[in-house]
């Protein structure tokens, strides 16, 4: 089931947030040293209430009464919204529970009346690049920031024609 958080939720999210994405630092030889933005670093209680703060809409996926998954969505521009932090716990991943989150993320978006949905990633992580082109996103470019030890790779659906 997939629900809203409630601020009370918010430190399990930041375990999902965390654990979900250090598998992605350990595959990609991220370090706190090398990259200390990187979200499986920074994420903390401070930093979900700031984003829900700003109006981010914040959800996730449970399983009995456990997070399993997390995902936020914020309106970026007029019907242009981007999704942040979409993870699921390593124990639970191939299971079809991302598939179900940006299912459940693109229809809200639409409800919303918007009709792109943008996501940053790390281009040279092929495995989640491909993922999300395998659900119609397109690659719209990359850039590389003085910062950060990887390339940031800009994605876009466009949810006005059906999608």
């Amino acid at each position: 089931m997939i629900k809203e958080l409630e601020q009370y939720d918010f430190p399990y999210a930041v375990r999902v947030i965390k654990d979900s994405f250090q598998t992605v630092a350990d595959d990609m030889g991220l370090t706190e040293e090398n990259c200390p933005r990187y979200v499986g670093f920074v994420t903390c209680l401070e930093r979900l209430q700031t984003a829900y703060e700003w109006g981010w809409w914040m959800y996730g996926l449970w399983q009995e009464e456990q997070i399993i998954g997390y995902v936020a969505i914020s309106c970026e521009a007029d019907y242009v919204y981007e999704l942040h932090n979409l993870a699921v716990l390593p124990a639970f991943r191939h299971r079809g529970y991302g598939k179900q989150l940006l299912a459940f993320c693109v229809a809200e978006i639409k409800k919303a009346g918007g009709d792109k949905v943008i996501v940053s990633i790390i281009e040279e992580n092929e495995r989640l690049k491909q993922w999300y082109e395998a659900y119609g996103f397109v690659s719209v470019g990359t850039k590389k920031y003085e910062h950060l030890p990887f390339t940031s790779g800009y994605l876009e659906l466009e949810i006005n024609n059906g999608n």
